[in-house]
C-alpha cells in the first residue's frame, strides 16, 4: 500500500472504497484515479525520467516534481543537468541549463499531454481518453493496475499513455507516454505526498541573467 498524506488528515493512509464485486473495469479504474486527484490540491514526489528513442537510444534523468491546482507545476532536474520546467498556471518555462536557453509559452498552448497536466488540475482524463486494462503481471506490476489511455482526439505528440496505478490509493506511480513510432517517455514517482500547501512562490520563475529566451 502506498502511504500518502490524506486529503482529510495528515499522515493517514488513503484507500479507495471497496468494490463489492472485487473486479473493476477500465472505466472504473479511470474514475477512481480521477477521484483521487480531484481530492488533491497539491502534490510532490521524486521522479526518475527514462526516455527511449529508437534513433538516439535511452536517456535517464531524475529530480523532484511539484504540482498545485490550478495548472501550476515545477520539475527540478538534479545536477549535473539542472534543467527546470515550471508553470505558474499561465506561463510555461522550460529552462535548458547547459545551453542557457529558456523556452517561454502560454500554458494553454503547450504540447504537454493531458495525462501529465491533469495532475495539476487542468483537464480530466475521463473526458479526454478511452481506457483499457492491461495484464499487470505481464508488465511486472502485479499489485496494481496497468491502464492504457488512448486520446479521443488524435494528438500529434503521442499515440497512447500507460498509467501504473497503486491498487489501494489509485495514485499514479508511473506514467509512460508513447508515440506512433514506439518512442517512450516514462516517469516513475516515489515518496509521494499530497495536500502540503506548497507556497505559490515555488511556481514563479525568472530566467537567469544572460539567458536566451525563445518564444515559439
Amino acid at each position: 500500500m502506498t502511504v500518502v498524506t490524506n486529503p482529510t488528515g495528515p499522515g493517514q493512509q488513503v484507500t479507495a472504497p471497496a468494490n463489492p464485486n472485487g473486479v473493476l473495469s477500465a472505466d472504473e479504474v479511470a474514475q477512481r484515479i480521477q477521484g483521487f486527484y480531484d481530492r488533491t490540491t497539491d502534490f510532490q514526489a521524486d521522479f526518475v525520467q527514462v526516455s527511449r528513442n529508437r534513433l538516439y537510444g535511452e536517456e535517464r534523468r531524475n529530480g523532484r516534481v511539484m504540482f498545485s491546482k490550478p495548472g501550476r507545476m515545477r520539475w527540478n532536474y538534479a545536477a549535473p543537468n539542472g534543467d527546470i520546467i515550471v508553470s505558474d498556471g499561465a506561463t510555461l518555462w522550460a529552462y535548458q541549463a547547459d545551453e542557457r536557453q529558456a523556452i517561454q509559452q502560454n500554458m494553454g498552448q503547450s504540447q504537454l499531454p493531458t495525462a501529465i497536466t491533469f495532475l495539476a488540475g487542468t483537464g480530466r482524463i475521463t473526458d479526454s481518453f478511452t481506457f483499457r486494462l492491461l495484464d499487470a503481471n505481464q508488465f511486472r506490476f502485479p499489485n496494481g493496475y496497468v491502464l492504457e489511455l488512448r486520446p479521443t482526439t488524435p494528438q500529434p505528440t503521442y499515440e497512447r499513455i500507460v498509467f501504473y496505478v497503486d491498487r489501494a490509493s489509485f495514485q499514479v506511480v508511473r506514467t509512460a507516454v508513447i508515440d506512433a513510432q514506439g518512442n517512450q517517455n516514462r516517469f516513475d514517482f516515489s515518496n509521494p505526498q499530497v495536500n502540503l500547501n506548497i507556497p505559490l512562490t515555488t511556481f514563479r520563475w525568472s530566467p537567469p541573467a544572460g539567458t536566451s529566451i525563445v518564444r515559439p
